[in-house]
């Protein structure tokens, strides 16, 4: 493979998480703007698309359901955090939160949880350029021009 081809399962994750907070709105608004239908409703997808396809294709490359005990502990953790971040997403639009603001926060905020997380995780080994801390300052400025002019 290229060495660009990892950009496009990045431009897929923007297209899918992009859409995901409209269309989790759409179908929460049809469900009785309820919730917990509309999160069983994702929980029926991510079990479809993240048991049952990853089981098919590990059966037909014929490779062992064999786990570590750190991989299947990080990757649960990953799957959890992914979860909670959907029903904290779904909680935000029942309450009153719109798509059009909720999702720009929830994605301009995510990144800076993202790099904390990640230097945790994986020391970088030097520290972040000047312009990193002027990314986070900005990214703060967006956060409060996003729920200032928010839509009425």
């Amino acid at each position: 493979m290229s060495n660009w081809f990892w950009l496009v399962f990045v431009l897929g994750t923007v297209l899918c998480w992009g859409a995901y907070g409209p269309t989790l709105h759409k179908g929460q608004a049809a469900l009785g703007n309820d919730p917990w239908k509309a999160i069983l409703c994702v929980g029926g997808a991510y079990f479809v698309l993240a048991v049952i396809v990853p089981l098919v294709i590990l059966k037909l490359d014929g490779k062992p359901l064999d786990f570590t005990g750190t991989g299947t502990l990080f990757a649960g953790i990953a799957g959890a955090l992914g979860a909670l971040g959907a029903m904290c997403i779904a909680g935000s639009l029942r309450t009153g939160g719109k798509p059009l603001y909720v999702m720009p926060l929830v994605f301009g905020c995510a990144p800076v949880v993202n790099i904390a997380v990640s230097s945790l995780l994986h020391r970088p080994e030097r520290a972040p350029h000047v312009a990193f801390y002027a990314g986070i300052v900005l990214l703060g400025l967006g956060a409060a021009l996003v729920l200032y002019f928010k839509p009425q």
